[in-house]
C-alpha cells in the first residue's frame, strides 16, 4: 500500500541560526502530527550558486542533535567530490543537481552505493530532456 500523504522537509535555511539546536528540536516535536519526515540542508558554495551556505561541519553538528532523516540538497559544483563526506557527516540523502554534475548517472550510483536515497534536482531553465 502506498503512502499518498504530503512529505513536508522544512529546509534549515529558515532557522535561526543563532538557536538552530533548539529550532531543530522543535521541529521535530511536532514532526508527526505536522507531516514532517525529514530536515532539507541546503548546501550552497557560492559558484554554481551565488549564495554560500551550510558545509559538512553544520551537518554533522545536527545529526547529532535529531533523528529525523537529513535530506542534503548539493548546490555546488562537482558535487561527486563530497558524496563520501557528506554521508559521513549523517546525510540520509543526497540532491545533486544535473547541471552540476559532471557524470549524473555515476554520481546517483555512488549516492546509492553509499547506502542512501538519491535524488536529482533541475534548475527551473533546465529541460526534463536532459534527463533521458
Amino acid at each position: 500500500m502506498s503512502d499518498d500523504r504530503v512529505k513536508i522537509a522544512p529546509s534549515i535555511l529558515a532557522a535561526d541560526f543563532t538557536r538552530l539546536g533548539a529550532d531543530v528540536a522543535e521541529v521535530e516535536k511536532f514532526a508527526a502530527s505536522a507531516g514532517v519526515d525529514r530536515l532539507h540542508i541546503d548546501v550552497m558554495d557560492g559558484m554554481f550558486v551565488p549564495n554560500i551556505s551550510f558545509g559538512i561541519p553544520v551537518l554533522k553538528s545536527l545529526a547529532k542533535v535529531t533523528r529525523l532523516p537529513l535530506e542534503t540538497h548539493l548546490m555546488i559544483e562537482a558535487p561527486e567530490r563530497y558524496l563520501e563526506d557528506f554521508v559521513a557527516a549523517g546525510s540520509t540523502s543526497l540532491l545533486v543537481h544535473v547541471e552540476a554534475a559532471h557524470h549524473l548517472h555515476r554520481t546517483v550510483q555512488r549516492i546509492k552505493s553509499l547506502g542512501v536515497k538519491a535524488g536529482v534536482v533541475l534548475n527551473p531553465a533546465t529541460p526534463l530532456t536532459v534527463l533521458e
